[in-house]
């Protein structure tokens, strides 16, 4: 990259002269997400062991991710509506130095309240660099590609998924969670360089621009599409977090980490799709990944004593959902425009609100009618959130 490029990509708060994707600056971005899911995903598997190290009970060390989420979810609007006059590289760089803290805290605590206190901060880190990371990623990229790189700098998520937890859980089981915890640390300290390295500096949002809070909330189109968020990531969240009750009554009782795998591999798969196909077909995917997610759940609740169907179910719902951040982020930046990054913080809320929503509302629908009832309850919330996608289609969902 020469000079000339190098000084319009940073000194232009809004408009990016590259014409080619910056590999090396937006993978970084997805490592930084990747890092994120794994810093909220790892403590489910590690569970035993981090209650155990820690004289405390399962479900005691368990609300180490329950305070993760509180974190994300009290600190998404209010910091990024406090730093968005900030200069962009200094607040990513924040966000990574507050994981690096954090879980090394964590991999070193042995009070429990200590370990608590650390997995809220990891979890305020996460909720900052969520606000932020979609409205930089598309900074980095002319308008024609904006998508594209959006799909890139979400890659992180769905691999994190697929590999890393797993990996981390396996490991884990050999050689101990804290030294899990400090080898993300390490991970952590290499990011650290490579954003240095070749992520370019953007100003913040300009004073005079800054609108209010409830002005952006008030912009057409980002309503809807904060109802899609809750609606369709609430249906996916009450489903993937009882996954395991659900199989328990299958053929795959005992194999929860195939069909696990499955669904992160075809959910990799997935975004890739969405990456070719977003910057011309934006509402069009959002209303097949809603349609063909419903289906699947409908093929779910009939098909339980049918091993292929569940397959293929689970296969079209990875495919279906893998591909969902990079859609809802790049429609709400869109209808944002210059308040993208407030717009993104309220769908991180949302987000959050739906995963702790899918696990309440799950244990109530699991009590109350049974594992093999939960696919099919979830389309009281896909058709609402199909129509509201439909009828959007000028100003929340475009195209």
């Amino acid at each position: 990259m020469n000079s000339t490029t190098a000084r319009t990509r940073t000194d232009d708060p809004n408009v990016s002269s590259s014409k080619r994707l910056p590999w090396a600056g937006l993978l970084a971005l997805a490592m930084a997400g990747f890092i994120c899911i794994l810093t909220e995903s790892l403590p489910a598997g590690l569970l035993p062991q981090i209650a155990q190290d820690l004289g405390v009970t399962e479900a005691l060390a368990g609300q180490s991710v329950t305070l993760y989420a509180v974190g994300s979810l009290l600190a998404a609007i209010p910091l990024t509506t406090a730093t968005r006059g900030w200069r962009r590289r200094p607040l990513l760089l924040l966000c990574i130095i507050g994981f690096l803290i954090f879980n090394t805290i964590t991999a070193l605590s042995s009070v429990y309240v200590l370990t608590l206190v650390a997995r809220f901060f990891a979890g305020v880190s996460a909720g900052v660099l969520w606000g932020i990371t979609a409205g930089y990623a598309r900074r980095m990229v002319s308008d024609s590609l904006k998508g594209k790189a959006m799909a890139v700098a979400m890659v992180g998520t769905p691999l994190a998924l697929a590999l890393g937890v797993p990996l981390g859980t396996f490991f884990g089981a050999y050689a101990g969670w804290r030294l899990i915890f400090g080898a993300v640390s390490l991970l952590t300290v290499a990011l650290i360089g490579w954003v240095l390295w070749k992520v370019p500096d953007y100003a913040g949002e300009p004073a005079g621009d800054q609108l209010p809070f409830y002005r952006v909330f008030l912009i057409r189109g980002v309503r809807p599409i904060l109802f899609v968020v809750l609606t369709w990531v609430l249906a996916h969240n009450i489903l993937y977090t009882y996954i395991a009750p659900y199989l328990a009554e299958t053929a795959f009782a005992q194999r929860v980490d195939l069909v696990l795998l499955i669904f992160g591999i075809t959910s990799v798969v997935g975004i890739w799709m969405i990456g070719l196909l977003i910057g011309r077909f934006l509402r069009r995917l959002v209303l097949i990944s809603i349609t063909g997610f419903a289906l699947a759940s409908a093929a779910l609740g009939v098909g339980m004593d049918e091993p292929v169907i569940i397959l293929l179910s689970v296969a079209v719902w990875g495919l279906t959902f893998g591909g969902a951040a990079t859609l809802l982020q790049t429609a709400i930046a869109q209808a944002g425009g210059k308040s993208a990054d407030i717009a993104q913080s309220m769908l991180v809320t949302a987000w959050n609100v739906a995963i702790g929503g899918g696990g309440m509302s799950g244990g109530f629908l699991l009590e109350l009618l049974g594992a093999g009832f939960l696919p099919g309850s979830l389309i009281i919330l896909l058709i609402p959130s199909l129509f509201v996608a439909w009828q959007a289609k000028k100003h929340g969902f475009p195209s």
